[in-house]
């Protein structure tokens, strides 16, 4: 070859490398239908050999190549540039070729986010069994006992000690419990006391441990249910659905029901403590209550607060009773389910994102929010009902009032409208609005964080902030015939979408005892995909996506349900201590978790306790702040109940000492201080369940203008020595009454960090009226 036969194939080599280099490749999945051969080695061969017709070489073919789909079906998915997916296309023997643009949209996203991947062989899924012999029990609205959610295949025998039964009711029969929900019962009698007009011949309801509502079903299915593949929802990529503990053991206690004249769900307090009671002798592990009441609160000794009283029996029984912290946020002190012997759950984001490109007639972009998966309005008139001034109808752009405009503002156009109110009733009647006037789509203008649901029937409704509906709003006002495009919705997971302490999600300090830190700590509890009953709204095909401080319950019961097969002696305090002390402070990427209100802030201790749950670590947790039954009717005593109150509670004899101890000296793990003037001293003891030859170190984050000294600095454990006692003396410099400012306390052994937060409030004109 002559030299400058050479140059020209070396420039041309060049060029195509460039080329190649230039074209953008990303993952496409390739769809081939059914398995033409039963060996899947010969199936995963032929995917190669069509990759390498078209690359070129097995060396790329074996680079670009994702997956091998060769069991249920055959595909492929591979990294591919446009032209090449389209020759793949093209090929007769391809069914479809799409791009990789979508993610699973399930509860299995909940925990990937939370880093318990089934996809890792060694994680404490796996390590724990998923969860086998541990029984978690419900008590919420009853149970479809037909979802695959409480499929058995797979689980292994009902455990020895298990004592409870399966009732059979209305539509329900004892045969409807397996190896997997192994128990269902109901309790009726305290609802039927307090609603005399009570029709159950007329009630949709069960009269069973059947689940009409579906919450019931719903929330059990998050804790502990078991793998369903390919699960979608209304058009949107599937995936893998599963509970948080798989191989857990379900057992459903009904004790709330539907009333149609409240078009709600009501659950006797008597009714809860019965099912509490058959908890316990049931022999669960796990009791967890996605339920709540609403500020004020009753004293953690009135029996009418029947999940504080039976959740005490609970504990003192070894069992770890999950409590939701309610729905009442941004609000302060709006925390429910407050006593210490509760573990209470406060709701995150995770990582997803459901973006909804609108574009305007000026072609400016702006992602919305929703869950729409029709087909795309192409650009279509836009309107915002708005008194023009001089026309005799009536006009407004809220979207409580739409029904007050007449049809032909609506008709053919999609509408903007402003609302400030919550919840998904205003976005529901705004899009019957609508609708009903011959409308195509709505966009709604909200506060952000606000719950997303879907409208029904798939009608396209938008959510856009108030920022954002203001630019929608003000090209409308600038332009004589305003149009927008309408594309469906897209699930973005991930990086760079963002966690957040969800706006509905309650908020402390505690409103009873604010020396007690509530919430306890947070779980994802936004968007959650689980079973559900074929009565619920939004239902799709037995599953439905809800948000709540509901959903974020489970979650941590699922964990619990895995940490007791791990750990199966410790106490309820122990499994608190470990999920506190090793929780997330920002979300798994290490980002800031900021707090959804008016306005966003960086979380605090009051937003998600001592922070986002972290299972891996808390399986491990190093050391931990424990507590059983007599430390519980200390802090009764310290907060100042009576002794016939508390003996009440306890069920027996107990009498308060003269000298009350300090509340601050309750062994939990966190330290919160309302009303700081003088220096307080206050103990804590920590056990070492880690390695038994251990020395950890302080170290001290201290709240703003605080003085935090830990005394001893170093705690040395061996042998003999398990548990090692230490004090925080802790002073102010403020002069002025202040709001809380937080810190950490840390014991580090350079391996684990066993965090504590820390919550300081100075309060010196209370103590100043006091001794005056």
């Amino acid at each position: 070859m002559n030299r400058s036969l050479f140059l020209v194939v070396l420039s041309l080599i060049i060029l195509l490398n460039v080329a190649r280099s230039g074209a953008k490749s990303k993952v496409h999945i390739v769809y081939l239908g059914e398995k033409q051969h039963d060996d899947p080695k010969y199936v995963t061969e032929y995917h190669h050999q069509m990759l390498s017709s078209l690359l070129g070489s097995k060396e790329d073919a074996h680079d670009s190549m994702v997956y091998s789909y060769r069991h249920g079906f055959s595909g492929f998915a591979a990294r591919l540039t446009k032209s090449q997916a389209k020759k793949l296309a093209d090929s007769p023997e391809v069914v479809h070729v799409m791009p990789d643009g979508y993610y699973e949209l399930a509860t299995t996203r909940t925990w990937d986010y939370l880093g318990l991947s089934a996809a890792h062989p060694k994680n404490l899924l796996n390590d724990t069994n998923m969860g086998d012999h541990v029984i978690i029990g419900v008590i919420d609205t009853g149970v479809w006992p037909e979802s695959e959610s409480f499929s058995d295949n797979g689980v292994g025998p009902i455990p020895n000690r298990w004592k409870g039964g399966c009732e059979p009711g209305e539509d329900f029969k004892s045969t409807n419990c397996n190896r997997k929900l192994i128990g269902a019962k109901y309790y009726i009698n305290g609802f039927l006391a307090e609603n005399d007009g009570f029709n159950s011949t007329k009630s949709p309801d069960y009269i069973s441990a059947r689940d009409f509502n579906g919450h019931g079903t719903h929330v059990a299915s998050i804790a502990g249910g078991s793998y369903i593949p390919d699960v979608s929802y209304k058009g949107f990529a599937g995936g893998t659905l599963r509970g948080g503990a798989p191989r857990a053991r379900i057992a459903m206690y009904k004790a709330c029901w539907y009333l149609e004249e409240l078009d709600g769900v009501t659950c006797s307090f008597s009714d809860i403590m019965k099912a509490m009671d058959d908890a316990i002798h049931d022999c669960v592990d796990v009791l967890s209550l996605s339920l709540g009441s609403r500020v004020p609160l009753f004293s953690e000794t009135d029996m009418r607060d029947g999940i504080a009283t039976g959740a005490f029996h609970a504990v003192a029984k070894g069992i770890t009773v999950v409590c939701a912290g309610g729905n009442a946020g941004p609000s302060a002190q709006t925390v429910v389910n407050t006593a210490p012997w509760i573990l209470t759950v406060a709701a995150t984001t995770l990582d997803r994102s459901f973006a909804t490109p609108i574009t305007l007639g000026n072609n400016k972009v702006i992602l919305g929010q929703a869950m729409y998966t029709g087909p795309e309005l192409g650009f279509t008139s836009l309107v915002y009902p708005e008194d023009p001034g001089n026309s005799n109808d009536t006009f407004s752009g809220e979207c409580e009032s739409l029904n007050l405009n007449s049809n032909r503002t609506m008709a053919g156009k999609i509408v903007l409208c402003f609302t400030t109110t919550r919840g998904y009733t205003t976005v529901s009647r705004a899009a019957s609005f609508v609708k009903r006037a011959g409308g195509l789509g709505l966009i709604i203008a909200r506060n952000p964080g606000y719950t997303l649901n879907p409208c029904k029937d798939d009608f396209p409704c938008v959510a856009v902030d108030y920022e954002l509906g203001t630019d929608i709003l003000f090209y409308i006002r600038s332009n004589g015939s305003p149009v927008v495009k309408i594309q469906p919705s897209r699930t973005m997971v991930g990086q760079p979408v963002g966690s957040k302490v969800a706006t509905f999600s309650s908020r402390g300090p505690n409103s009873i005892s604010p020396a007690i830190l509530k919430p306890d700590i947070a779980a994802p509890g936004v968007s959650i995909l689980a079973a559900t009953s074929p009565n619920a709204t939004f239902n799709a095909g037995g599953f439905v996506m809800l948000s709540g401080t509901s959903m974020a319950t489970p979650a941590i019961s699922g964990v619990l349900a895995l940490l007791k097969s791990l750990h199966p002696d410790w106490s309820p305090a122990a499994f608190r201590s470990a999920i506190v002390t090793t929780a997330w402070r920002t979300d798994p990427f290490g980002e800031q978790l900021p707090a959804e209100g008016s306005s966003r802030k960086v979380a605090d201790p009051f937003d998600y306790g001592g922070g986002l749950v972290n299972p891996e670590k808390a399986a491990e947790p190093g050391l931990i702040y424990d507590m059983g039954p007599k430390d519980y009717i200390l802090y009764l005593c310290s907060v100042g109940y009576n002794d016939s109150s508390i003996s009440q509670l306890v069920g027996k004899g107990t009498v308060c000492t003269d000298q009350k101890p300090s509340v601050l000296d309750m062994n939990l793990p966190s330290i919160t201080i309302p009303n700081l003037k003088d220096e307080v001293i206050l103990t804590r003891t920590v056990t070492n369940v880690g390695p038994v030859h251990s020395v950890y170190k302080v170290v001290v984050e201290p709240p703003l203008g605080v003085r935090v000294v830990v005394t001893p600095k170093k705690l040395v454990f061996n042998s003999k020595t398990k548990s090692v006692s230490f004090t925080v003396r802790v002073s102010t410099t403020h002069k002025i009454n202040t709001g809380y400012y937080f810190g950490s306390l840390i014991w580090s052994d350079s391996v684990r960090k066993v965090t504590i937060p820390v919550s300081v409030r100075t309060q010196i004109l209370q103590n100043y009226y006091d001794e005056n």
